[in-house]
C-alpha cells in the first residue's frame, strides 16, 4: 500500500543561504517538528554549495547566487535570474519531494509569481513572509521617490494580493500587511525573529581580539549600503584621532558588498591597526568574538526603512548581556528602551562620544546589559512565535479553505490523495 506523505511546506528565500538564514531556518524547523514535510529552496553560500541537501530532515535546493546589484537595473537582472532558478527549483521540489503550500520570504517581492503558478493552476495556497519593506529600502538607498519605487509598492500590494496568509515580523509590518496590502487583520500573523537561546549563548571571551587594548567594540551583520557600518568606521576615527583614545579596539564581523570599500575607509583613516575585519564568522567562534565585546554597536542610520524593521541584532545584543548603542530609530527604541544608549542625527561623532560614555562607565555598563537581559527573556519566546507560524498554516490548510470556490481550491490535496489539513 502506498504511504501518505506529511503535507509539505515550499519555503523560497533569496537573499541569504539555509540554514545561515536564522530565521527560516528556525520556522523550517519549527514547520518539520509539527509533522510537515518542509522544502527550502535558498541561494548557495559559504560552505554550503551542494545543490540539494537533506539536512536534519529539510530537503534544500540551492541555486547559483548572482552578484549583488548597486543599481535598478542591476536589481532587475539579479532578481530575474535568481526568480528563473527558483522557479525550476519548485518544479524539482514539486516532483522529489512535493509540497501542498508556498512560503516566500521577500526580498524581492516578486516570488510572489512563483506563489501565483502554484495557486492558482494547481490549487497551493500562498503564504507571505514579510521580511523587508522594499519601497522603504529603496528609497533608503537611492533618496528618491520615482517610477522604480511606484513599482516596488505594486509588486508589494501584488504580493499580498495574492498571499492567503501573511506573516510579519512586527506591529508595524502587520499594519503595513493591512492598510497597503489590504489583507484581512485575521490573516495576519506576528512571528518574530528570535535567538534560539539552546545555541546562541555567552562563552568564553578571547582576549586576543582585543589587539592588546583595553576596550573591545564590535558589530556583527551583513554590511551593504543602507547598514550604516561607514558611519561605526568615522565614529573610530573620532575615538582615536579627534579623542585621542588608543585604548580602543574595533571589530566588525561579517561580509557584504560594501566590505572592501570599509576597508579601504579604514585605511584612508589610518585605523588599520584598530580596526580588525576577520570575515564571515559562524559557531563558537562568532560566540567568542561577541562574548568579548564591552559595547556593540548597530550604526544602521535613521531612516524611513530602519525606523520600521526589527533588527536581529538588538536580540542577539540583549541576549547575550551586550550593551550597545544605536541611533534613535523606531522600532530599535520599542525593543532596547534601557539596554542601549542612543545616538542622534546619524552623526559619527554623537555615536562615539554615547560609546565613550558606556566605556568609561562600568555601572552604566552593568545597568544596560541587565536591562538587556531582563527585556530579552520577556521578548525570546520563540514558542509563541511558533504558535503563530503554526496557526498561519492550519488557516490556509483548514478544510472550508480547501473546498472548491475558495481562492485556496481543493485541489491543494496532495496527488496522493492526503488531504494536508487533517494530516498535521
Amino acid at each position: 500500500m502506498l504511504q501518505k506523505r506529511r503535507p509539505g511546506v515550499l519555503i523560497i528565500v533569496e537573499n541569504l543561504t539555509v540554514p545561515l538564514d536564522r530565521r527560516v531556518w528556525q520556522e523550517a524547523c519549527a514547520l518539520r517538528d509539527a509533522g510537515y514535510t518542509v522544502s527550502v529552496i535558498c541561494p548557495k553560500g559559504g560552505v554550503h554549495k551542494a545543490p540539494y541537501e537533506l539536512l536534519e530532515g529539510i530537503h534544500i535546493f540551492r541555486h547559483p547566487l548572482p552578484v549583488e546589484a548597486r543599481g535598478p537595473l542591476g536589481y532587475l537582472a539579479e532578481y530575474s535570474i535568481a526568480l528563473f532558478y527558483e522557479f525550476v527549483l519548485s518544479v524539482k521540489a514539486h516532483f522529489k519531494v512535493g509540497f501542498d503550500t508556498v512560503q516566500a520570504c521577500n526580498p524581492p517581492d516578486l516570488i510572489f509569481l512563483i506563489g501565483a503558478f502554484w495557486k492558482y493552476l494547481f490549487g497551493k495556497p500562498f503564504v507571505f513572509d514579510h521580511h523587508d519593506i522594499n519601497p522603504e529600502l529603496y528609497e533608503a538607498k537611492f533618496g528618491r521617490r520615482d517610477g522604480w519605487h511606484r513599482l516596488l509598492h505594486k509588486l508589494e500590494r501584488m504580493t499580498f494580493r495574492v498571499a492567503d496568509a501573511a506573516i510579519a515580523t512586527n506591529e508595524t509590518f502587520r499594519e503595513i500587511a493591512i492598510e497597503r496590502g489590504g489583507m484581512d487583520e485575521d490573516r495576519v500573523f506576528i512571528v518574530r525573529s528570535v535567538p534560539d537561546t539552546s545555541r546562541f549563548r555567552r562563552v568564553a571571551a578571547d582576549p586576543s581580539l582585543k589587539n592588546g587594548r583595553k576596550h573591545l567594540v564590535g558589530f556583527v551583520g551583513i554590511m551593504g549600503a543602507q547598514d550604516g557600518v561607514d558611519l561605526f568606521v568615522e565614529a573610530m576615527n573620532v575615538i582615536v584621532h579627534e579623542f585621542g583614545r588608543n585604548d580602543v579596539q574595533a571589530l566588525i564581523i561579517g561580509t557584504g558588498t560594501e566590505l572592501p570599500e570599509l576597508k579601504k575607509l579604514a585605511s584612508e583613516r589610518s585605523l588599520d591597526d584598530a580596526i580588525s575585519f576577520p570575515g564571515f564568522l559562524s559557531g563558537e567562534a562568532l560566540l567568542a568574538g561577541m562574548s568579548t565585546f564591552d559595547v556593540g554597536i548597530i550604526p544602521d542610520p535613521k531612516n524611513v526603512y530602519n525606523d520600521k524593521i526589527s533588527m536581529n541584532k538588538v536580540l542577539e545584543y540583549m541576549t547575550l548581556g551586550i550593551p550597545f548603542v544605536q541611533f534613535d530609530l523606531v522600532e530599535g527604541r520599542k525593543m532596547a528602551a534601557g539596554a542601549a544608549l542612543y545616538a542622534s542625527g546619524n552623526c559619527p561623532r554623537s555615536l562615539a562620544e554615547q560609546v565613550l560614555t558606556l566605556l568609561d562607565d562600568p555601572d552604566l555598563r552593568r545597568q544596560t546589559s541587565a536591562e538587556g537581559i531582563k527585556r530579552a527573556a520577556s521578548l525570546l519566546r520563540w514558542d509563541e512565535e511558533r504558535k503563530r507560524l503554526l496557526a498561519a498554516y492550519e488557516l490556509v490548510l483548514a478544510p472550508e479553505n480547501l473546498q472548491a470556490g475558495h481562492p485556496v481550491a481543493a485541489s491543494a490535496r496532495s496527488q496522493d490523495g492526503l488531504d494536508p489539513a487533517t494530516a498535521v
